[in-house]
């Protein structure tokens, strides 16, 4: 909801009356309550456990939903569907599985949280256009309470029956590596506490590269269907080539995933930021169907990888004891950068009467993440330097 809602967009402006910069404006105080709520999530997953938090977090959502589809008011819309929604969501998020994922995974931490975060691309594929065909047939409204359905119908079995805090003593460890594990574990220094861990070189990178990655994220979520519409595409076929984003993610996850356990992972996530840097230069000069969707389908390749990897750099390099806060943290920059991308999309159009303002810094942000990424320790805590 926080990352595709571009089918929303127009209806909620035409039915309610909102101005574009106002919606604008919602979806990006949405988007910084969002990150605000990941290090708390993280904090009470510590404390409560997963099971609990995720079923506060369906909890806050179906009353948020609630609240928002018989509101009228650009405050009554504020406050629900921009604060409250957040704060349900963010307990519902990625950063309260992180945790639990790198408990349960050594030897396949990168492709375990690859996985994860293939769900926020599932919903983004599956989503998006059916979000757009119910608000067609249905409206806004009622796409939204099926929304918040889908969301209890499956996070609610999935916190009690199949999530489990507590991991086997190996996790996936194989017995020659718990042979080999004293000899060749990756930190033999003691892991860093949560304020020097804050003061390191390597946290910073990681969150000026999620700044630029929330950034590109949101703005796309927000403004790539209306952008893609302004350039002449019908709601249908602007719905399925972001959709077709988060589709081909999923598969991608399959490769970068593997990749993410044999290779360098700085180097896989500066690839991933520059190759997604590239494509917002060239989604937004598309100008017929097949230029779309092909640039989706190689967009959609490095789409998912991004938070994956930071959130398996900090655990590999800060222990899998603070990457939950960490986590938590470092995707408050992810999340300022999309409040800003929200802001930036509608008011940059309504201002110059163009995409490319916001769409272009995009760009610009990803490859200067790409850079920065490289910079990144290969493993360990070790090769931290204060900031």
């Amino acid at each position: 909801m926080r990352l595709g809602i571009g089918p929303f967009f127009l209806p909620i402006t035409e039915d309610l009356g909102f101005s574009r910069s106002v919606l604008a404006g919602i979806v990006a105080v949405g988007m910084i309550v969002y990150g605000l709520g990941m290090p708390l999530a993280g904090w009470l997953v510590g404390r409560w456990g997963t099971a609990t938090v995720l079923t506060l977090g369906v909890a806050i959502v179906a009353v948020s939903v609630a609240w928002a589809v018989n509101t009228s008011s650009a405050q009554g819309f504020l406050w629900s569907f921009g604060v409250l929604m957040s704060v349900g969501l963010a307990f519902t998020s990625p950063v309260a599985m992180t945790p639990v994922i790198s408990r349960w995974f050594t030897r396949q931490r990168g492709m375990a949280l690859f996985f994860l975060s293939t769900g926020s691309m599932a919903g983004m594929a599956v989503m998006t256009p059916v979000l757009a065909a119910a608000i067609e047939a249905y409206g806004w409204r009622i796409a939204m309470i099926g929304f918040a359905a889908a969301l209890t119908a499956f996070a609610l079995p999935a916190a009690w029956l199949v999530v489990r805090d507590q991991a086997p003593e190996h996790t996936d460890l194989r017995p020659e590596d718990i042979a080999t594990r004293p000899a060749t574990a990756p930190s033999s220094q003691p892991a860093p506490g949560l304020r020097h861990a804050i003061a390191t070189v390597p946290f910073w990178n990681i969150a000026l590269g999620l700044f630029a990655c929330g950034f590109s994220m949101n703005l796309l979520g927000t403004h790539g269907v209306p952008m893609l519409m302004d350039h002449g595409f019908d709601a249908h076929s602007s719905s399925l080539g972001i959709g077709l984003i988060g589709l081909v993610a999923i598969f991608g996850t399959l490769v970068l995933g593997r990749l993410s356990d044999r290779m360098p992972k700085r180097q896989l996530l500066a690839a991933i930021y520059g190759v997604r840097g590239i494509g917002f230069f060239v989604l937004v000069a598309v100008g017929t169907h097949w230029e779309l969707y092909t640039a989706a389908s190689i967009g959609g390749i490095v789409w998912a990888g991004s938070i994956a990897l930071s959130s398996a750099i900090l655990a590999d390099v800060y222990g899998v004891r603070l990457v939950g806060v960490l986590y938590g943290l470092t995707y408050l920059s992810h999340q300022l950068g999309g409040m800003v991308s929200a802001w930036l999309g509608g008011w940059a159009y309504e201002a110059y009467g163009t995409h490319w303002i916001a769409f272009g810094s995009a760009g610009v942000l990803l490859l200067g993440a790409a850079a920065v990424s490289l910079q990144l320790p290969r493993a360990g805590a070790g090769a931290l330097r204060t900031a």
